[in-house]
């Protein structure tokens, strides 16, 4: 958690302040060193470029320095310099390991508390600065805007004619014109297919008809083969009783 603060060691100062890192104060010190007395852009640059895992953690303190600074003091970015930047060591948690032949070694989690202190350039050295950038030839140093404003959109000079614009608030007038043809069209086209609908179901109908008098017509024709099979039946049964009835008389 940052806790930022003001100091009063001299006019313009202002100090950000880091506590209770979870890093050892041993390997933050190496990175503060490398910042120290820089001004606020190439200390930038250079923990972007540092390789060591408590460079991110800098930054951002650095970041929080420059915008109370810039808030609190009104101090713009390119005129800060970090005048001083130190790691204090924190409370160090305790804890324990097992090891061989039922010992135990304890391990220490230390932490540390970073500080870093900005404040801005002497008016001699902004100038002889300024006319050191002047003749290496490069662009004088702006001041960056953290908050971007929104571009005034440029107004659009009208030279057209607006008859075209006419012509094209009618063009799509005429578009559902087209639809509701094609609507009329499918609507035209409808009563055609129930009249074929209609001339289909007529067919099946009559279809249907003429399959239910060829099975009538089976029908009537096997009852009467069977008639005559059981008449030529009778007939054969008669010839032989009357037999019968001569050899007993």
């Amino acid at each position: 958690m940052a806790d930022t603060m003001a100091t009063d060691v001299a006019p313009r100062e202002t100090a950000a302040r880091l506590r209770h890192l979870r890093t050892s104060p041993t390997k933050i010190r190496p990175v503060l060193k490398l910042i120290t007395g820089k001004d606020v852009l190439s200390a930038r640059d250079t923990l972007r470029l540092c390789e060591r895992g408590a460079a991110d953690d800098v930054g951002k303190l650095l970041d929080s320095a420059i915008a109370n600074a810039e808030h609190n003091d009104n101090v713009p970015e390119d005129e800060l310099f970090i005048t001083r930047a130190f790691a204090d060591e924190g409370p160090i948690q305790k804890r324990w390991r097992p090891r061989a032949r039922g010992r135990g070694t304890q391990i220490r989690k230390r932490t540390s508390h970073i500080t870093i202190v900005v404040a801005r350039f002497e008016d001699e050295e902004l100038e002889r600065r300024r006319q050191r950038e002047a003749a290496a030839g490069g662009p004088a140093r702006r001041r960056p805007t953290r908050r971007r404003t929104p571009k005034a959109e440029p107004e659009h000079e009208h030279e057209h004619d607006h008859e075209h614009d006419q012509d094209e608030e009618a063009a799509p007038a005429k578009k559902p014109s087209k639809r509701s043809t094609a609507k009329k069209a499918g609507d035209e086209a409808t009563p055609a297919k129930s009249t074929a609908k209609k001339s289909t179901a007529k067919k099946s109908t009559a279809k249907k008809s003429t399959a239910k008098k060829s099975t009538a017509k089976k029908s009537t024709a096997k009852k009467s083969t069977a008639k005559k099979s059981t008449a030529k039946k009778s007939a054969a049964k008669k010839p032989a009783a009357a037999d019968e009835d001569q050899k007993d008389a």
